[in-house]
């Protein structure tokens, strides 16, 4: 009986898993982002966003414009990072590159964008934010930031859902 009980645990386990993963991929689809949910990792933003708080994303085909935030990946980071668009520059192909600023920021980005690169191009953007919760991922930074926090958490999820009884 024992392992027949484990077993079961062990299957509804895997089907929280499997469902957080469809739920996942069906935002992206949705969503048309890579990622529709990222969590502000710093001040840059302030006061509109503060360290801690999650934004969600939606990458449409509408043209970018000046004002709008965004978040973007540069080539050799593996972070994206939350910036507002503050120019639009459109290319003779119909293509448009884009320059952005953190908000409590003194300069630009270009300090930030890849060696020699002047702006960031369609593909270097992950979405444009279309929503917010304040605060809430915090609980993402504080696991990341001491990882022995995240062990212990699933260390006891995974433990509490095993010897759970149904």
């Amino acid at each position: 009986m024992q392992i027949r009980q484990f077993l079961s645990q062990a299957i509804s386990l895997g089907m929280i898993v499997t469902s957080a993963l469809i739920i996942w991929k069906g935002l992206i689809c949705i969503t048309g982002s890579e990622s529709p949910v990222v969590v502000v990792l710093t001040g840059s933003m302030e006061p509109g966003f503060k360290r801690g708080d999650i934004l969600f994303l939606h990458m449409s085909k509408d043209p970018i414009r000046a004002g709008e935030i965004v978040v973007f990946n540069v080539d050799g980071k593996e972070i994206p990072i939350v910036h507002r668009v503050i120019k639009v520059h459109e290319r003779q192909d119909g293509e448009v590159d884009v320059l952005t600023k953190g908000d409590s920021n003194d300069g630009d980005d270009r300090l930030l964008y890849a060696q020699g690169q002047l702006w960031l191009q369609r593909n270097h953007i992950m979405g444009r934010a279309v929503g917010f919760l304040p605060y809430v991922g915090w609980v993402t930074i504080i696991m990341t930031e001491k990882p022995i926090i995240k062990y212990i958490l699933i260390g006891v999820l995974g433990l509490f859902v095993l010897t759970s009884k149904d």
